[in-house]
């Protein structure tokens, strides 16, 4: 008698964006999940055309995860807590959200020292400065793409703050240097966030001095 086929966890990415082949969707966590994209672009293709403050077509309790990258600081800081509660609301009894914002403690020490425009980092769209980092992607803002333009901004006190104030009940959080991002890892029940340890790793080990 064959074994029971386990079902596909389900993963809500929201804020997709365009698909970018080199980089994989979403992220190594997800490798084997099935991706649902959700975006305000309809020129990105997703699956679901919403915006991540108001995703009512979406029904609760449906996904195990949701993943959001660099959405938050695109919103005004007031409608922040309003996705935040979207993602708790769409999630099951189990699942987490992995969300990553701009860490703009870091930013703000590389601006001390003069580094405003300097390229910290490369990404498919082309060098990432902490000025971009601070307002917004300035290449898609001269293309007329108003949207990428950053309205709010965070350090780790503040996003995880946020996060439990909506209702999940556990924030873990983690910096990672390179990229000067905040990476958070909410659950929506008690359990040690395993999806960042590797992350850190990864950071630490980009970071470390080549040797002979």
């Amino acid at each position: 008698m064959n074994a029971p086929m386990t079902a596909k966890r389900r993963v809500l990415h929201v804020g997709c964006g365009y698909r970018h082949e080199r980089t994989g969707q979403t992220h190594e966590a997800f490798r084997d999940w099935e991706e649902v994209r959700l975006d305000i672009d309809p020129d990105v293709a997703p699956d679901i055309l919403a915006s991540i403050t108001s995703m009512k077509m979406v029904p609760d309790g449906t996904f195990d995860a949701v993943f959001s990258r660099h959405n938050l600081e695109h919103l005004e800081y007031h409608e922040v807590p309003l996705a935040l509660r979207e993602f708790r609301r769409v999630l099951k009894p189990d699942g987490f959200a992995l969300i990553a914002v701009p860490d703009l403690q870091t930013v703000a020490g590389l601006i001390a020292e003069g580094k405003l425009e300097e390229p910290f980092g490369v990404s498919p769209v082309g060098p990432i400065s902490p000025i971009d980092t601070l307002y917004g992607l300035r290449s898609a803002l001269r293309d007329g793409r108003r949207q990428m333009a950053h309205r709010t901004g965070f350090v780790m006190t503040t996003i995880t703050r946020l996060i439990t104030e909506v209702g999940f009940v556990e924030a873990g959080a983690v910096r990672l240097a390179r990229t000067l991002e905040l990476w958070v890892e909410a659950r929506t029940e008690p359990g040690k966030p395993d999806h960042l340890a590797a992350m850190v790793a990864e950071d630490r080990m980009m970071r470390a001095p080549s040797t002979p």
